[in-house]
């Protein structure tokens, strides 16, 4: 049975990886780090189900220039994840949870890859975009050992 207090949000997270991570990887990144969202000392649980992919096109190394060093090391892609966020618990509005799993997003991402310029863009959508812009190539991913409430509640988005 669904918990009474949940909440569904669409979420859009943008952000530029490093150009040999994997998408896989980086969508865990994402899925663990809502797990228990919050603010001070209050969290909550949290899952989340989406597709991660890349927005642009991988592009080919530049050529080695005359002080015999290339750039591709310095080339960011920009990556995405489109889905679904659900909490339960003690959450508040659609806009303070946005800022809470845009905060614990922004730590694990920066702790994994390193200081990458900006931190995630993370932002609530509409469910229409969620269908209409996640590509058929996404690669899915969800929270693991999420609260199963929390699964149930969002089973008939995914």
């Amino acid at each position: 049975m669904p918990m009474l207090d949940s909440l569904i949000v669409p979420l859009l997270v943008t952000t530029d990886l490093p150009p040999d991570a994997d998408l896989a990887g980086f969508g865990r990144v994402l899925a663990d780090a809502v797990r228990a969202p919050g603010r001070g000392e209050v969290s909550y649980a949290g899952f989340l189900y989406g597709g991660v992919f890349w927005l642009d096109s991988p592009r080919t190394p530049p050529l080695v220039g005359s002080e015999g060093r290339s750039g591709a090391g310095e080339e960011l892609r920009f990556a995405a994840l489109i889905g679904y966020l659900s909490v339960c618990g003690a959450h508040g509005s659609v806009k303070d949870v946005v800022g809470d799993v845009g905060r614990v997003i922004t730590e694990a991402v920066g702790a994994r890859y390193g200081d990458l310029g900006s931190p995630p863009a993370v932002m609530a959508i509409r469910t229409e975009d969620v269908r209409e812009r996640t590509p058929p190539s996404a690669v899915f991913v969800r929270t693991a050992d999420a609260v199963p409430e929390l699964v149930t509640v969002t089973r008939p988005y995914m």
